[in-house]
């Protein structure tokens, strides 16, 4: 499985070239980015100047963001679709095969109505992104505070996610399946044991504090290995399934994180090399 890097949780890493390069010099083999990002990486440098650096570093892009506002008004959500081709375009030409989004777990619509309109843009946005070969992967939310947050319940859980990514019936949607949200939701390994590693399109890890779950916090994530989380059993499962995507590390925090670069790049390397060793992986 190959270890992956988003921004989160590493403070003002600068420029994608720079993160590329932060990546690859603490042994990661992946970071997340935007289609913007990379649009704007290729108008630049060039496309083959881009596929170029990214091959020296050994690093790739492991995933953008879906960028198309599904959870607002139909006119916000169609007015995006054309930025959502270009983004698939700009990561599909270096080599990206995974477009990610999240889903809280209540909402101020009603319910069903949400759950109609958000099946129906999520297909569509599959529908966009397949003919550049990238997947979409859907995240359940499993925080208690986000369940109340907002006025109506929503999807929170492994298995409801599950079943809506069945109904909205697309071959290349699949789970984003963090680590936080697992325990969250009170989940053990066999939750994992249970899944097919075609099910799963990218999996983020981070750690939680020491707290009962229902007050863990979404924005109060540690880094692997700095919390209670069994990342072992987590890593260990994902493993004896034989799923072999990227595990992207995301750290939420309450504030900005103070330490350079540098040595956030280094504490995620040694929060990597922990978990991994303990699951008997390398």
């Amino acid at each position: 499985m190959l270890k992956g890097l988003t921004r989160a949780g590493l403070g003002p890493v600068g420029s994608i070239e720079d993160f590329i390069k932060g990546a690859s010099a603490h042994q990661f083999d992946a970071i997340a980015s935007s289609g913007t990002e990379l649009e704007q990486w290729i108008e630049s440098k060039g496309l083959e100047a881009a596929q170029s650096f990214l091959k020296e570093h050994r690093v790739q892009i492991c995933t953008i963001g879906l960028s198309v506002q599904w959870r607002t008004t139909e006119e916000e959500f169609r007015s995006g679709l054309i930025r959502l081709a270009q983004d698939a375009e700009a990561a599909s030409a270096l080599g990206c095969t995974t477009c990610t989004t999240y889903v809280l777990p209540s909402t101020d619509h009603p319910s069903a109505h949400f759950m109609a309109l958000a099946t129906r843009r999520l297909r569509t946005c599959a529908q966009i992104l397949a003919p550049y070969g990238i997947r979409l992967g859907l995240e359940f939310v499993g925080p208690h505070h986000l369940r109340t947050r907002w006025q109506n319940p929503f999807i929170w859980g492994l298995q409801e996610m599950a079943d809506w990514i069945e109904a909205i019936g697309e071959s290349n949607v699949g789970l984003l399946f963090d680590s936080y949200h697992w325990y969250t939701n009170e989940l053990n390994v066999d939750a994992i044991l249970a899944l097919k590693p075609e099910q799963i399109v990218l999996v983020h890890i981070n750690d939680a504090p020491d707290v009962p779950v229902a007050e863990v916090l979404d924005n109060d994530r540690l880094f692997p290995g700095e919390g209670v989380i069994d990342l072992a059993g987590f890593l260990s499962a994902l493993h004896q399934i034989g799923y072999k995507g990227v595990i992207a590390q995301e750290i939420l925090t309450p504030q900005p994180l103070e330490e350079p670069s540098e040595g956030l790049f280094r504490r995620s390397q040694e929060g990597f090399r922990k978990v991994y060793a303990a699951a008997g992986l390398q």
